[in-house]
């Protein structure tokens, strides 16, 4: 008997007469967890509704308001034009928030790649492992704008502040990435190495590092494209500079909408421009894996 009718007797009897699969599908039945999701989405939905029937709207109609918001986002995507600074200007603004992207990534990994070697369980003690995954969670559990606010008060508003603040982010985010890649390698090479008589540095660069390279990149190029929308958010927020300021100046200084436009397509452009690039280093580094 040929393979395939095997194959089609074997999907034929566990089907019903008219074809379909002859197993029921079991009804989930009803438990706590499901009535409390069912009263909690209930209780959202009716405060939500109370919420915009009381809600103080200042005579605003809100036909006018719907129909002004739309002529606003078509003015700004529609009719977009540069008046107060030129095209080669907001080019180099973004070369800028591209730069302390890129600055910011650096130090956070080359600070975080001695500290993950000290993270991962399999090339140190317990204790320090513990102390620097608890350290870097609560730096994460922390948005960045806030560290770059804290940071501030010491350092001034302004790009210092951005630069130890993302970069302060940026490490305890690496910091969990690489020792997880770390964490990954065979135990026996490791054992089979330290019965070599080989040394930790030996061990670290000549097993660790070299299995690792390439989620090490992989997670540096994604950091480094957190970092670029972070940045433009911190040259509004901090007055960090870069293309997030002029986007600040020309949205709540001059509210010229449509110099807001065209400050979005550029920021646009290079995200995807990033993520393009991006999306071809990891089918790279997929393929040499």
């Amino acid at each position: 008997m040929e393979l395939h009718e095997i194959a089609k007797k074997t999907i034929d009897g566990t089907r019903g007469p008219k074809g379909f699969p002859d197993k029921h599908i079991k009804a989930k039945p009803f438990s706590h967890a499901a009535l409390v999701i069912q009263l909690t989405l209930g209780m959202l939905a009716a405060l939500s509704i109370y919420g915009f029937a009381t809600f103080d709207y200042k005579n605003i109609n809100l036909l006018d308001s719907i129909q002004s918001t739309a002529v606003t986002i078509k003015t700004m995507f529609l009719e977009p034009h540069l008046k107060h600074f030129t095209f080669g200007e907001a080019l180099m603004q973004v070369i800028i928030t591209l730069g302390l992207a890129f600055l910011t990534t650096l130090f956070g990994a080359v600070i975080a790649l001695f500290l993950a070697l000290l993270a991962a369980r399999n090339l140190s003690t317990g204790t320090a492992s513990i102390i620097i995954k608890a350290g870097v969670t609560f730096i994460r559990a922390v948005p960045t704008v806030l560290w770059v606010l804290i940071f501030a008060v010491a350092a001034g508003l302004g790009s210092v502040a951005a630069v130890i603040g993302m970069t302060f982010h940026s490490v305890s985010y690496l910091v969990k990435a690489y020792s997880e890649s770390f964490e990954e390698l065979d135990k026996g090479v490791i054992e089979a190495l330290k019965a070599s008589g080989a040394t930790w540095w030996q061990i670290v660069f000549q097993a660790v590092i070299p299995s690792s390279v390439t989620y090490l990149i992989s997670w540096t190029f994604t950091r480094f494209e957190i970092n670029f929308a972070v940045a433009v958010a911190m040259g509004a927020a901090a007055g960090a500079g870069g293309i997030g300021f002029d986007m600040f100046m020309a949205s709540g200084f001059y509210y010229d909408v449509r110099e807001v436009g065209v400050v979005t397509y550029f920021i646009l452009f290079f995200a995807v421009l990033l993520e393009i690039l991006a999306t071809r280093i990891k089918k790279k580094l997929r393929a040499k894996v």
